[in-house]
């Protein structure tokens, strides 16, 4: 019996081991992962899938990091370690990953990890102080944290990763950008080129202006080339311009809006009266960046200072600008005449903007990582057949019918349109006006341009006021007038509660900021009638209302209404979508106003004159014209503010920048990196509770968890006595 209980035991255990090991080997080869967090933090996203797959040239990541790091710094490294594992395992022969061991073993580093560490630093991968606790102790520690992609003769750092956030995001985009940009480079008819504008004559004020390296300048640049030139497959070429020695080039230099330099006479008059240019430009097909060299430092006491940029930095700069230039990534329509927000490099002006939060810098940043930004002048161009989307921000000028038409068969081509329209132009006054007591303040003047008679036909209304909440953002007031907090109602504080998450672009989206938004209205009947579909995605709280009329927006003279009954929620954005009907349907194609000058006079009666003797102006033509559209998107949001800097982080980290950009995702029928990009979203803000409910919750905690723990004690207690007497009874028989 012994024995073959024995026996028994031995062959259940055999079989256990033989499923054991089949287990292991199934999972070898079968892969499975079950990622249980909401947002699906540690699983790659259907896009890092695509791209991965897709890759049609050697692709390598080289990874420096030093090992055994502590807390938060270990699970970084873990995360990429199991990120790039799971894009081995959906990328086709192309993709490679490797890590490098430069950390020290025992106090001391072997000779592969001097090798190790040579190689980052030729890579520009350098190694960052990081703060630690050890044995009670603060220490700082030397770390490597950071990889390079390397994709055919192109690479692509990341210095320092000290976190997972938008990790997979960052690294996704950098191998899609890197995809495109080869095929773009191969693809480049002519050479690109680096301008390097350097007037001769700098050299005599150089040293008053302690520039002792300005003649090393050309030569500097011409290496910087030559190494430019081995990872973008020799597409660029260089050239030094001197405007002292040939002054045809001044055409160029007031062209790109060079830095120009004039002096008097210096040292007593032994240097000569003068002028020079200093500044570099890549320009490719009439498209061109201008880069500074030459910063001007004004310190106070200490005067004026100049001095060149950091040299170590300008191939990095010149390679980034190159993208730019190249269009590397899917092109967006950008409105630039009509009055519209100015994006940098488009207009001086949208320089000066930066200085008060006021510019799009941050939003221009933020969309060249994945867009190339197109200046679309309607006015006198059409609007490319190429885009899928076009943004307009802000028109203060009125648009003709013709001008309408354009936008109009654009988005009945099956095109979206991307509005931050706003209801009105904010009008500062004078500096001599506002020294008057009774004339303080902007006046807010209503913006007519036309386009609202466009949206009207699709169902869409901007009503001339501003919403206001009580549920706002709260500004700080200085001690020096009091202290405290000042609630600025024109500044909603957005809720998840009033986000629309359903859609997948906007899921993570758990909180915004707007400011001076008008509220919108669809008319429904429109809406059905033309069979769209709108969606709400962004309102207000119901502690809203409603400024009409008279604007004046200083917090100070701001109160809300005192009746409930007046205050409600106010919807802030919208996304319609589906087959819309033109509004020149039933109405005459516009034509195109010339001026009547006599080049324009001339044309036209040699058109009428000509040999045939006939009219061209009585021949009809059609087919162009679209009465009914393919599938197209309107978003709107009556704020253009939502796109400035002072309400966008530059990184495009925080909710309003993901927000943004994964509207115009979706508008360019890009959902997936939408999806990718909001994973990254960690801004968890708690449910609004009442306080009577907060009251509730609070004395459970505190009275009712002990009540509960004594009432389960006394029913374990009764049903063991209980036992105890059933047990009790059954033996005394």
């Amino acid at each position: 019996m012994n024995v073959k209980y024995r026996m028994g035991r031995y062959i259940r255990f055999f079989i256990y081991l033989v499923v054991v090991i089949l287990v292991n080997l199934a999972a070898v080869t079968l892969f499975f992962r079950l990622d249980l967090t909401e947002d699906k933090l540690y699983s790659i996203s259907e896009e890092s899938k695509t791209v991965i797959s897709t890759l049609s040239e050697p692709l390598t990541i080289k990874i420096f990091f030093t090992r055994d790091l502590p807390a938060p710094y270990n699970n970084t490294e873990r995360y990429l370690h199991d990120l790039l594992e799971e894009y081995s395992i959906y990328a086709n022969k192309y993709f490679n990953y490797h890590f490098y061991n430069v950390s020290a073993e025992e106090g001391d580093i072997s000779k592969k990890g001097i090798e190790n560490r040579k190689l980052a630093k030729n890579y520009g991968i350098n190694p960052v102080q990081i703060q630690m606790i050890e044995k009670d102790e603060v220490k700082f520690r030397e770390a490597y944290m950071g990889l390079v992609i390397i994709h055919g003769d192109i690479i692509e750092k990341f210095p320092t990763i000290k976190s997972i956030d938008g990790l997979e995001y960052r690294l996704t985009t950098a191998i899609q950008k890197l995809n495109n940009k080869i095929s773009v480079l191969l693809s480049l008819p002519e050479k690109i080129h680096v301008k390097l504008f350097l007037s001769s004559s700098l050299e005599v004020v150089a040293p008053f202006m302690n520039l002792t390296n300005l003649h090393e300048l050309p030569g500097m640049f011409k290496k910087i080339v030559k190494r430019l030139n081995v990872k973008n497959y020799g597409k660029l070429e260089f050239e030094y311009l001197d405007p002292t020695k040939d002054e045809a080039l001044e055409t160029e230099v007031k062209k790109y809006n060079l830095m120009r330099l004039k002096w008097p006479a210096l040292s007593k008059g032994k240097i000569k009266p003068g002028k020079g240019t200093i500044g570099l430009v890549i320009e490719y097909e009439g498209k061109a960046v201008e880069v500074p060299l030459l910063q001007v430092l004004n310190i106070p006491i200490i005067g004026t200072r100049y001095e060149l940029v950091d040299m170590g930095k300008m191939e990095e700069t010149i390679n980034d600008d190159l993208e730019s230039i190249i269009n590397i990534n899917e092109d967006i329509g950008y409105l630039s005449d009509h009055g519209t927000l100015k994006l940098p490099g488009l207009s001086p002006q949208a320089r000066v903007m930066r200085e008060n939060g006021d510019g799009l810098s941050n939003f221009q940043s933020i969309i060249s990582q994945t867009y190339s930004i197109k200046d679309i002048n309607i006015k006198e161009d059409s609007i490319p057949k190429s885009l899928n989307c076009m943004i307009i921000a802000r028109p203060t000028e009125a648009f003709t019918d013709y001008e309408l038409y354009k936008i109009d068969q654009f988005l009945m081509t099956g095109k979206s349109l991307c509005l931050f329209i706003d209801a009105f132009n904010e009008v500062i006054p004078p500096s001599q006006a506002q020294r008057n007591p009774y004339n303080q303040g902007p006046r807010y003047v209503p913006i007519s341009t036309g386009l609202e008679k466009l949206l009207e036909f699709y169902g869409i209304r901007i009503r001339k006021s501003y919403v206001m909440d009580e549920h706002c953002y709260k500004q700080k007031v200085p001690d020096q007038f009091g202290g405290g907090e000042r609630s600025l109602y024109f500044a909603p504080l957005i809720k998840s509660k009033f986000i629309n998450t359903d859609p997948k672009f906007m899921q993570n989206i758990k909180g915004l900021i707007a400011l001076k938004n008008s509220p919108l209205e669809l008319e429904a009947k429109l809406i059905a009638k033309n069979s769209l579909k709108a969606i709400k995605l962004v309102s207000s709280s119901e502690k809203s209302w409603e400024m009409k009329g008279q604007i004046n927006l200083n917090p100070m003279f701001i109160q809300p209404p005192k009746s409930d009954e007046e205050k409600h929620s106010l919807p802030l954005a919208y996304l319609i979508s589906g087959e819309f009907p033109s509004y020149f349907a039933d109405k005459p194609i516009p034509d195109k106003k010339v001026s009547a000058d006599d080049s324009g006079k001339k044309e036209i009666k040699k058109r009428k004159n000509n040999k045939t003797g006939i009219d061209l102006s009585e021949i009809e033509n059609k087919g162009e014209f679209i009465s009914k559209g393919r599938q197209g998107k309107i978003f709107i949001m009556a704020s253009s503010n939502m796109l400035k800097d002072n309400l966008i982080d530059g990184k495009g980290r925080d909710p309003n920048a993901t927000f943004i950009m994964n509207v115009i995702d979706h508008l360019n029928n890009r959902d997936e990196t939408a999806v990718m990009r909001s994973k990254v979203q960690r801004f968890n803000p708690l449910y609004n509770i009442e306080t009577g409910t907060r009251a509730s919750i609070k004395a459970f905690n505190i009275a009712g968890l002990p009540v509960l723990v004594v009432i389960t004690g006394f029913l374990v207690w009764f049903r063991r006595n209980s036992r105890k007497k059933v047990i009790k009874k059954m033996f005394q028989k």
